[in-house]
């Protein structure tokens, strides 16, 4: 079987921060120029790239003197502001040594939660793909807080394959793939080259968090894996320093583990509300609404739901989880968190009489829902 990128056209390309900066030591200039060089040998193919690198923090962390990762939010926020100067400047010398262009690319969850936002950076994205650039994209940092970080840059790459439709992932990092176990702690562990993603044993496989220096482990690049197969991207977990590891996964080399999307493209809408990390409000749906909504496709009826969590207006975006706490579907809601405390448990025949006025008989329409 040949690689799963050679037939790609569109490819997000993710590294972590362990090898953008050689394992903390400072950004490593040699392993940013290889990689650039092999992207310009991608574009050569008639390949488009996204580049989305990690390094600003921990880079920044060397330039302020911290030993360790700060606790600290606006000390995070600072070694970022300072590191993305450098990690910036680096990867616009790399490309311009192929003559290409380089665009810096800073998300929040908040351009990608608000929909006009979305379809901007969507927009900004694809535009500068067809002018020949390459867009280098980081959260950011400087000004993100806890409550709407994407968490890790593994989950970002993810949601950048979504927003641009990418065909798909390669996540570089520090280890050879997913194995069967943690090869730093088992010497039998054996390295997984093919799976599905979104398949529930690779999870299990998967550790915690890799690095002192980075948000994710193997467990995000798995779950990143899953995230990017809802647009129909596959995924290949690669280690990053493998000689020409690009390129020789574009001609259909196998390398690392390669995780295959088993799922058709969601639509567009749909994809934005799945890729929402944080939603206003949940609604706890009973045994029956779970049923309709995941077996028979139904929309979310008022009487189905058992409890309203949070504060959230008409047309926001709202989880709905099971009794047991589990995520079902996200959806836009056609009422406000108020609105639908005093219609839930009521049949939709009584909307009107509480109400006064019926915005809908559902409190999420089939149309306006995606399953998780």
């Amino acid at each position: 079987m040949t690689s799963l990128i050679q037939e790609a056209t569109r490819i997000i390309v993710k590294v972590g921060s362990s090898l953008v900066t050689n394992d903390g030591r400072g950004l490593d200039h040699a392993a940013i120029a290889r990689w650039a060089a092999q992207i310009a040998a991608l574009r050569a193919l008639g390949k488009e790239v996204v580049l989305v690198s990690s390094g600003a923090i921990a880079e920044g962390m060397l330039r302020l003197g911290f030993e360790q990762r700060p606790t600290d939010i606006h000390e995070l926020q600072a070694c970022a502001a300072v590191g993305q100067m450098g990690l910036a400047q680096i990867y616009e010398t790399s490309f311009r040594a192929h003559q290409i262009g380089t665009a810096q690319v800073l998300l929040t969850h908040a351009d990608l939660a608000d929909r006009e936002r979305y379809l901007n950076a969507r927009s900004t994205l694809t535009t500068l793909l067809r002018l020949g650039v390459v867009p280098i994209i980081n959260e950011n940092d400087t000004v993100v807080t806890d409550e709407i970080k994407f968490g890790d840059n593994d989950t970002l790459g993810a949601l950048v394959a979504n927003l641009i439709e990418a065909d798909a992932l390669i996540i570089l990092t520090d280890q050879r793939g997913l194995f069967s176990a943690d090869p730093r702690k088992d010497p039998a562990a054996t390295l997984i080259t093919n799976g599905r993603a979104g398949d529930p044993a690779l999870e299990a496989m998967a550790g915690g968090a890799g690095s002192s220096l980075g948000r994710g482990g193997m467990l995000t690049k798995i779950l990143a894996a899953k995230r990017a197969a809802k647009s129909g991207a596959h995924t290949v977990i690669a280690f990053g320093r493998e000689a020409e590891v690009l390129t020789r996964l574009a001609c259909g080399e196998e390398i690392g583990t390669e995780l295959a999307a088993q799922t058709g493209q969601l639509t567009a809408r749909k994809q934005w509300m799945a890729d929402h990390l944080h939603t206003a409000g949940q609604v706890v749906l009973d045994a029956g609404a779970v049923q309709k909504l995941s077996k028979e496709g139904k929309s979310l009826l008022p009487i189905g739901v058992s409890d309203v969590r949070g504060e959230f207006g008409r047309g926001a975006v709202i989880t709905c989880v099971g009794e047991d706490g589990q995520p079902v579907a996200r959806g836009l809601s056609n009422y406000t968190s108020a609105e639908a405390r005093r219609i839930m448990r009521k049949p939709s025949s009584e909307i009107e009489a509480i109400l006064g006025f019926v915005e809908g008989q559902e409190l999420i329409h089939r149309d306006n829902l995606v399953l998780l």
